[in-house]
């Protein structure tokens, strides 16, 4: 018996099409297979070992790789489990062998991804592939002219200088304003303790988007895979 799965029954089960539309991309030229295009039908793959490209973004062809993004509501911590009882990560999957990529403090919100594809989840959290992280802060207004300027130059904070890539105000009101600030690394609070730094500490603190992957309309507490046009956009930006 031949080894491998059929590499038009991989890409479908990836969620790239029906096994007709894959084995339309296949025939136009459009799939590599460990770097080589594939135009011809019923090669045999190993989706644990193969790395699959449609039209140059990788595809996960991996099933045992899960890829999750969870809108984490306030005041859950961002572990798998608490000792203390807490409302915690795992609480809303139950699937082991999942960590989540970066953290978030209990009283912040938002995008958590959980996976357990060791080399995404670490090329994602190691600073040095500057993937951006966005956030939208409710602070104090009025908000100062220079305040982005200021972030965007860089805070210094106990553990060394942070410097925000972006900021812009979305909006005042009520003597409140949201802001929105990307960085490109990941210290602990270190979202907070700029603003902080810079006398505008933060009452609501939410994470949207991680690299090309957003939040949008997805609601707290719940839980969605990755499509695979952003895994694929997470590998290129990851070298993988």
């Amino acid at each position: 018996m031949a080894e491998g799965i059929r590499l038009q029954k991989v890409l479908a089960a990836a969620g790239v099409g029906s096994r007709r539309a894959c084995e339309e991309l296949i025939a136009a030229g459009r799939v590599t297979v460990d770097g080589a295009v594939v135009t011809t039908q019923g090669l045999r793959v190993d989706p644990t070992r193969a790395v699959v490209t449609v039209d140059g973004g990788r595809i996960s062809v991996n099933a045992d790789l899960v890829h999750l993004v969870l809108n984490k509501p306030r005041g859950v911590v961002s572990t798998m489990s608490d000792e203390q009882g807490r409302p915690s990560v795992g609480d809303f999957v139950r699937q082991p062998g999942l960590f989540h990529v970066g953290r978030l403090d209990a009283d912040s919100e938002g995008l958590l991804l959980l996976t357990n594809d060791g080399p995404l989840a670490h090329r994602l959290a190691h600073p040095s592939y500057e993937v951006s992280k966005t956030y939208l802060a409710e602070i104090a207004s009025p908000v100062p002219r220079d305040l982005g300027k200021r972030l965007k130059a860089g805070v210094e904070l106990t553990d060394g200088v942070a410097t925000a890539g972006a900021f812009r105000v979305l909006g005042q009101a009520g003597g409140r304003a949201q802001v929105e600030v990307v960085l490109h690394e990941g210290r602990k609070h270190v979202v907070r303790r700029m603003l902080d730094a810079v006398d505008r500490p933060v009452s609501r603190l939410v994470r949207v988007a991680i690299g090309p992957v957003r939040l949008g309309v997805q609601r707290p507490g719940s839980l969605r895979p990755l499509t695979s046009k952003e895994l694929g956009q997470l590998y290129e930006l990851t070298g993988l």
